[in-house]
């Protein structure tokens, strides 16, 4: 992590963002779904309303079966992994989370500020190992 908090920022950004419009188109997420097998997700308040609707469930009945309210209203889904998964895909694909959405964030600006949580999902997420891994190489690393 030290070489790349090294690095300029933009430099890092735009290599980041190259290699994932490179590699994500790749790799087929809904072949894998590690992410919904260990990631804890967040909901919004709209989020859970519309997929309560989606499944015809009333909203407080969806939030007891798949709601967990964390510190400051947070809602969280209340298990690892998301019900949702279906062997290795969403059965809500269509109406997913924004977190779901978003993740592995390689889009978003700031690589540097979030290698942490990036490193984290390495070995998880073969987007982000490939990335990583062409990364190194580009920036000369290895």
């Amino acid at each position: 992590m030290a070489f790349l908090k090294a690095q300029t920022p933009q430099l890092v950004d735009d290599k980041v963002q190259q290699l994932n419009n490179e590699i994500s188109p790749q790799i087929d997420c809904k072949a894998c779904g590690n992410c919904c097998k260990s990631l804890m997700i967040n909901v919004s308040e709209e989020e859970a309303s519309h997929v309560a609707a989606h499944l015809k469930l009333q909203r407080n009945d969806f939030d007891a079966q798949y709601i967990e309210k964390g510190s400051s209203a947070t809602l969280l889904m209340n298990s690892i992994p998301c019900p949702f998964l279906k062997i290795t895909q969403c059965s809500i694909y269509e109406h997913r989370f924004q977190g779901c959405r978003e993740f592995p964030g390689l889009h978003v600006p700031g690589f540097n500020d979030r290698t942490f949580t990036t490193f984290m999902h390495y070995d998880r997420c073969p987007i982000i190992f490939n990335v990583v891994e062409h990364l190194k190489v580009a920036l000369d690393f290895i």
